[in-house]
């Protein structure tokens, strides 16, 4: 049965991208293309939406991947070792497991890698532009960086705001560690708990954010699509894609080396096809200025 289901996803997904699939990135082809027999590394993970079935199906055609977390236990994926002990694929040879900092990966060269993937990562992160400056360091030239993270519309954040580009830019100015609490009210008294019922109570949810350093469960910042363009024009670095998927997640492609084509048409067409309210705002807010 798995077989058959094997052979179907590569009869349908793998040879006619251009499907439409409103849970899968809209062109497949382009993603496969900048990943098919390269090697690189992962910041938190494995990923489901990097398998087989996912939204963005990349595990197949990579070559060799790594992988780092914040600790040898967490929250997502229980206890883990370091070494070779990176299972992401059962067809694939098993990579290197870090554990470190995402922010902090020193132990690589740089330009070592085609690529750095990240789901659901970025958000937990208290200084998201160190963060990704690192990610580029540890990039080949002309290599890619491809980020996932969720959309407020769809998670326990959607009463929060969008983080404004300036706090993150200041956040980098000041060097903000991970310890940084400068968003806890804000979490507090907005964090949809409904949407969230691994947080407990209210009193359960509070320790757990107190306890951040330890468990990483909290969201420093909300994203958009619309502020991540706002961070690769900062960086000087070219956007490939965006996607803003119907279960609620955004991916943005992004290719080192310095912006040659605007990202301006792009982002319009992804905040068009976007069933969610802030693209739509943003959207309009964008055509009228």
């Amino acid at each position: 049965m798995r077989a058959a289901l094997k052979k179907t996803y590569h009869r349908f997904i793998k040879f006619q991208p251009g499907l439409k699939y409103d849970y899968r990135v809209t062109d497949y082809k382009l993603y496969v293309d900048q990943f098919t027999g390269k090697q690189g590394i992962e910041i938190g993970g494995p990923s489901r939406i990097f398998e087989y079935f996912g939204a963005v199906p990349l595990y197949p055609h990579i070559r060799d991947l790594d992988g780092v977390n914040f600790s040898g236990n967490t929250v997502w994926e229980g206890k883990i070792d370091q070494g070779k002990t990176f299972r992401f694929d059962e067809r694939k040879r098993v990579g290197y497991q870090f554990i470190g900092e995402a922010s902090d990966l020193s132990f690589s060269a740089d330009e070592k890698y085609d690529f750095v993937i990240s789901s659901n990562c970025l958000e937990h992160l208290a200084n998201p532009l160190k963060a990704i400056r690192e990610w580029l360091r540890v990039i080949a030239p002309n290599g890619v960086l491809l980020i996932v993270l969720p959309h407020k519309d769809k998670t326990f954040d959607h009463k929060r705001p969008v983080t404004r580009f300036d706090h993150l830019v200041d956040d980098f100015n000041r060097n903000t560690a991970e310890d940084d609490m400068t968003h806890l009210e804000e979490i507090r008294s907005l964090h949809d708990l409904d949407k969230d019922l691994p947080a407990g109570n209210f009193e359960q949810f509070s320790v757990r954010c107190l306890n951040n350093m330890e468990n990483r469960c909290m969201h420093h910042h909300v994203f958009s699509a619309t502020m991540l363009s706002e961070i690769f024009r900062h960086l000087d670095r070219q956007v490939l894609s965006y996607d803003i998927l119907n279960d609620g997640n955004i991916v943005i492609l992004v290719r080192k080396h310095e912006i040659l084509m605007p990202d301006t048409e792009t982002l319009n067409q992804a905040l068009l096809k976007s069933p969610f309210k802030t693209d739509i705002d943003d959207l309009r807010s964008r055509m009228l200025h």
